[in-house]
């Protein structure tokens, strides 16, 4: 179920903001970045990422950290949570007492000036507040000296999973000031070659993932689940059937109870995904730990629900790798010619 590839060194360094559980980190490390640390304020999610990860993790509030104590690394993630934030706090800038947590994400490029960045974040931050936000961050990032390239990308066509999640991914490159020329290439989409069968479990999950008959909408689940390759969701008071063969968008309110949890039928009965499950959704691989007997599954929902689709970070992190390797081959051209012309 997971992608034979072996990663090699690419000599370029990362460092994770609002890191979860790792999928960002993930991704870079199978392009062949080095992890140098990360931040995560959850401490569930924190339990998670340090069965799977050896580097650096911070679980301070980024509020309360100094920029200058981190490693300076090639590129800063950031998967920042989305808040509102007025043209007011705006003027303000970084001295916003409401500590925006975009601006708390520019505080650690300003400081530590990594070479590109990666912004991740739900589609909806493209018209948030009719775009005042979306425009509000692209002029904090041209301000600040970096480009700003924006794409909405959706797992199902970007990353060979079974899942349709749309997200905003942006990436910066210093010194690159005119967003409309930098010359950075997207990944080009990928046929789909898996389905939902493929992440599910071919044989019996514990009970606990099925529904009873004493759930008060089961005769609903019932008469309406017929197909098994097909993911339904209940919504508050409806089912409703998914009949594109891949799973609508995981969310964190999974494991709560929420509506919209994605459920399947299978030979012993009307079940939830079990995080594993969820967790291939994501690309991640098989040997990535999940922690059941330190953390609740309510928890881990939430951690994969949350988390980014990992193939999708692999290809925009090797997309990443191209540009700034073409920029230094550009940069030694540009060298040599200098010294040609200073020999003649």
């Amino acid at each position: 179920m997971e992608d034979h590839f072996m990663a090699k060194s690419n000599g370029y360094t990362v460092g994770s903001l609002f890191a979860g559980i790792g999928g960002v980190c993930q991704g870079f490390k199978d392009a062949g970045y080095d992890v140098k640390w990360a931040n995560e304020f959850d401490s569930n999610a924190n339990v998670t990422y340090s069965e799977n990860f050896t580097h650096k993790l911070d679980p301070s509030d980024i509020h309360d950290l100094d920029p200058s104590n981190f490693e300076s690394v090639d590129v800063i993630t950031s998967g920042f949570p989305c808040q509102a934030f007025s043209i007011a706090g705006y003027q303000h800038g970084f001295k916003d007492d409401r500590g925006n947590l975009f601006f708390e994400t520019m505080r650690f490029i300003n400081t530590l000036k990594p070479r590109a960045f990666l912004l991740e974040n739900v589609k909806n931050l493209v018209s948030h507040d009719k775009g005042r936000t979306f425009e509000i961050i692209k002029e904090t990032v041209l301000d600040s000296g970096y480009s700003f390239v924006p794409k909405v990308l959706n797992s199902m066509e970007y990353g060979n999973v079974p899942q349709t999640r749309e997200r905003i991914y942006i990436v910066g490159f210093r010194n690159e000031f005119d967003d409309n020329s930098v010359d950075f290439q997207w990944p080009k989409k990928i046929k789909l070659g898996k389905s939902i069968r493929d992440v599910l479990e071919s044989s019996k999950v514990d009970d606990k993932y099925y529904y009873k008959k004493s759930c008060h909408f089961y005769k609903e689940l019932k008469a309406g689940m017929k197909s098994r390759d097909t993911v339904y969701q209940w919504r508050r008071v409806y089912l409703r059937e998914n009949k594109s063969n891949v799973c609508p968008t995981l969310t964190a309110n999974m494991g709560t109870g929420g509506h919209n949890v994605p459920l399947i039928l299978d030979d012993y009965g009307i079940r939830k995904l079990t995080p594993r499950e969820c967790a291939r959704l994501q690309g991640f691989k098989e040997s990535y730990k999940i922690p059941h007997e330190k953390v609740c599954n309510s928890q881990l929902y939430k951690q994969f629900g949350n988390s980014v689709s990992v193939p999708v970070i692999r290809r925009i992190a090797n997309q990443i790798q191209s540009h700034l390797d073409l920029n230094d081959d550009v940069k030694k051209v540009a060298v040599a010619k200098e010294l040609e012309l200073a020999t003649v």
